[in-house]
């Protein structure tokens, strides 16, 4: 059945106009996602739906958006950052030829939220991805998400009773008041570990408190350890499950931007 899929000239141009017309003609192009943009599902055999296109440097990867949220675009990204935070969830990238380029919808999902710590609110953003996180490189199945980031200096935490230390490198980017990025050292200069696609709104208790204490809590657990939570009691309840089962790391990210 044919898909309500728009693919823009950029998107063509770069995969070709034999798997543009596969995609229009539903042969690769899937029903349901997860959207790129907003993280909620999506059906493309019943609203419009965007071809997004994330190039690096030697790979690509198409994924998919409510064309509410996204219109069909090609987005440069760099390799770390196409690697590091798309194709170790779950994926694969693929070579940057027309024929390999493959649907990959996998992402990191990005909550903020107040996490009351020592009697103080403090701004938090909690990292899930959608799928296991497999290391570069590795073959089999598994999920090495926190195994990564304690090696890149998050701390593993059974309980929640603390301020996690700062970890220097890292940073979270807010400018105009919405967040735009979670920043990471890569030779000197600062790189994106995760991108909005759009920036994302934030409370202005968040955002208050996040230019008090000049800082952001980032919480990450693996895929289903958290899940989506509609209110910020039950995000709490969710990290303290998560902690106490082993599920969950933490650091203190100063804050770049107001």
């Amino acid at each position: 059945m044919p898909r309500m899929l728009d693919v823009s000239d950029d998107v063509r141009a770069e995969i070709g106009d034999d798997e543009a017309d596969r995609l229009l003609a539903g042969e690769n192009a899937p029903g349901s996602y997860d959207c790129t943009s907003c993280r909620t599902p999506g059906d493309s055999e019943q609203e419009r739906t965007s071809t997004v296109l994330f190039i690096g440097d030697e790979t690509a990867v198409l994924a998919f958006a409510h064309a509410t949220c996204l219109p069909s675009q090609v987005v440069q990204v760099t390799e770390e950052q196409l690697r590091g935070a798309v194709r170790s969830i779950s994926g694969d990238t693929v070579d940057l030829e027309p024929d390999k380029i493959v649907p990959e919808q996998a992402v990191l999902g990005v909550t903020s939220g107040l996490v009351l710590i020592a009697g103080e609110l403090h701004p938090a953003l909690v990292v899930e991805p959608t799928a296991p996180i497999v290391r570069p490189g590795a073959t089999g199945a598994g999920d090495d998400f926190l195994p990564l980031l304690i090696e890149q200096g998050f701390m593993p935490l059974t309980a929640i009773e603390s301020v996690p230390s700062v970890l220097h490198g890292w940073s979270v980017l807010l400018a105009m008041g919405q967040l735009h990025a979670v920043l990471q050292p890569s030779g000197g200069q600062p790189v994106a570990w995760w991108q909005a696609h759009q920036p994302l709104q934030v409370t202005d208790g968040w955002r208050t408190a996040a230019n008090k204490h000049q800082q952001v809590l980032m919480f990450a657990a693996p895929v289903g350890a958290i899940g989506r939570q509609p209110r910020e009691d039950l995000l709490r309840d969710a990290l303290d499950k998560a902690a106490a089962n082993g599920k969950l790391v933490a650091a203190a990210l100063p804050l770049a931007g107001t």
